[in-house]
């Protein structure tokens, strides 16, 4: 079965967004916790959650993926910007446990100046504290498109980042395709090579998501500018190559194309129809 949802907000409560996911034949979504701009939480409502749980429950919807703000930076040389991104992403992992079978996303963080191995460092350090034994959710690294000082362009840098994590195991991969085409790594013409690289390098036992997007760019362009499926330079063929790939096809996959809610039920309606069973 293909795993697919969009992004969705919760705004309207979690009950909502498990009823809208499902009238675009979703069966999964993506949510932030709070605005992507950081700021305070709404606080949680037990009924509201305890209702999602059930309507997944009920509708074979295995799996839920929260995105940190755009706006922390573990990697920052402004210690009060990475006290700010610590404290957002604390109370968001202490927010999530009560979710059902939900993963956390982030973009790594820019190292502004400092250097990737010290952007890396201070990624890892934040990391290390955050992580907790007792912790439900799966947090994921995401590819990064390489745009300015963003950490995360390679296979390799997110690897030193969870090398040098200790409680590793609650630590995964979200594989962007707009990023990782941007970023270089040839996934129209090469998907399979890409693959076993990230295999290679990272192994494929961490990659738990994919964030579906096609790229307004080409090739190591660097630039981080998603489109809707089959509109942009990786082109529909790409995308279909990728959910039918035999170690992606099970897992899930987020849209974030530029869409609304109409659009996301198109492209999921043209996904499912070439998806091979």
């Amino acid at each position: 079965m293909l795993t697919i949802g969009s992004h969705l907000s919760i705004n309207k409560g979690f009950e909502h967004i498990g009823m809208e996911a499902i009238s675009i034949d979703a069966n999964t979504f993506q949510f932030f916790p709070r605005s992507p701009r950081g700021g305070k939480a709404k606080e949680l409502d037990m009924d509201d959650i305890n209702a999602l749980k059930e309507l997944m429950n009920n509708n074979s919807m295995n799996i839920i993926l929260a995105h940190a703000p755009y706006i922390i930076n573990l990697a920052s040389k402004s210690e009060k910007t990475r006290a700010n991104a610590y404290e957002i992403f604390e109370d968001d992992l202490r927010r999530l446990d009560v979710l059902p079978n939900n993963m956390y996303n982030f973009h790594p963080g820019s190292h502004v100046g400092q250097g990737v191995e010290k952007g890396i460092e201070l990624i890892a350090d934040s990391l290390n504290s955050l992580i907790r034994s007792d912790m439900k959710t799966t947090i994921l690294l995401e590819t990064m498109a390489g745009k300015g000082t963003e950490i995360g362009r390679t296979f390799e840098e997110l690897r030193s980042i969870i090398d040098k994590v200790e409680d590793n195991d609650k630590l995964g991969v979200c594989l962007d395709t707009c990023h990782v085409y941007d970023a270089g790594y040839d996934i129209k013409n090469n998907l399979y090579e890409v693959i076993d690289e990230f295999d290679d390098v990272i192994g494929l036992n961490r990659l738990k998501a994919i964030h579906l997007n096609d790229s307004k760019n080409g090739l190591n362009s660097h630039k981080d500018r998603h489109e809707c499926i089959g509109e942009g330079e990786l082109g529909l063929d790409a995308i279909v190559d990728i959910i039918n790939h035999p170690d992606l096809k099970d897992l899930p996959f987020f849209l974030e194309t530029p869409n609304d809610v109409e659009g996301y039920k198109k492209e999921i309606a043209i996904l499912r129809n070439y998806y091979e069973y």
